[in-house]
């Protein structure tokens, strides 16, 4: 039986009781490497237990994770964080079409295999969550658990750049990011592509100093390809006819959903049918009052519920 669990939840401000306690992290993090046909890709490990691997969006890199990664880790979990291709320790292989979905997917599948597991929990943000559901719906079979933040399901967001013209504003910057290049000087939000900028939405300072460190090492014409080679394309509603036809697979695992409300690119209303997709329950977590980046914007609540969810379902 299919079944929605929906706890909506305000907070004023950000959450602040945790936001200096991973400072020291990147130092306690167990480093490594896992090959997906030649590229290798970065992840930092901590804890030991069941694995939870996380990833990262735009523009982000492992580190992202650093609250949930010692929450889990505390709680008997084995958090594991990669840094997606073209980002920071990782390989940055050339041209758009390394980056095509596919390869993203099998990058994760090549992590979860060098843990020397058959499954994990996979958790994704952002473009992180676009390649969590890709690999829970085309590799069921290495997804224990499914956990997304700020990212609707495809056919939700399919669906949303098809029939809401809010969506469809939001995205703009999307397209923008398809048909420009890094060294645009108006790429990035009418600003140059270019670490500090990047680095702009950090508000702990601590941390801002790891964040423009790891963007001076990343590729930054990669970071656009993840749109160039997979963001939607018009015309939407064609797309959204096909999907209406056929709506694909269902995610077979449990799925727990976060999504900070004041998101300015992604609208909320994407969320709505999820569970159309779903075979198993979903657990939806909206947060007013948090921004896109909700595991930072709300770190102990984020943090706190993926732990809660987690071990309810050992």
């Amino acid at each position: 039986m299919r079944k929605l669990a929906t706890v909506a939840l305000g907070i004023t401000m950000v959450a602040a009781s945790s936001a200096g306690s991973a400072s020291d992290l990147i130092d306690r993090v167990k480093d490594g490497y896992a090959d997906n046909q030649g590229v290798k890709i970065h992840y930092a490990e901590i804890g030991s237990g069941p694995p939870v691997v996380f990833v990262h969006g735009f523009p982000d890199f492992w580190y992202s994770w650093r609250h949930q990664m010692e929450a889990l880790a505390e709680a008997g979990f084995r958090a594991v964080a990669i840094d997606q291709r073209g980002y920071n320790l990782s390989d940055k292989p050339e041209g758009v079409a390394a980056y095509a979905m596919p390869n993203l997917v099998g990058d994760v599948v090549a992590v979860i295999k060098s843990l020397g597991v058959e499954k994990a929990t996979v958790v994704g943000h952002d473009w992180g969550g676009a390649v969590a559901w890709q690999v829970a719906l085309n590799v069921p079979q290495v997804v224990d658990k499914l956990i997304i933040l700020n990212l609707p399901h495809p056919n939700g967001m399919t669906r949303e750049l098809a029939t809401n013209p809010e969506q469809q504003k939001n995205s703009e910057y999307a397209r923008n990011f398809q048909t420009k290049s890094a060294s645009d000087p108006d790429v990035f939000f009418g600003m140059p592509l270019q670490p500090q900028m990047m680095a702009g939405w950090v508000t702990d300072p601590e941390a801002k100093k790891h964040y423009v460190e790891a963007f001076e090492r990343t590729d930054l014409e990669a970071t656009l390809n993840y749109y160039k080679a997979n963001y939607p394309r018009p015309p939407y509603d064609a797309a959204w006819q096909r999907i209406q036809e056929n709506p694909g697979p269902k995610a077979q695992m449990p799925v727990l959903q976060f999504h900070g409300l004041n998101d300015t690119a992604l609208n909320a209303n994407g969320l709505n049918d999820t569970w159309k997709w779903l075979e198993k329950d979903l657990t939806l977590v909206t947060i007013p009052g948090a921004g896109h980046f909700v595991q930072q914007d709300a770190p102990d609540l984020v943090s706190e519920t993926m732990v809660w969810w987690l071990k309810m379902r050992r």
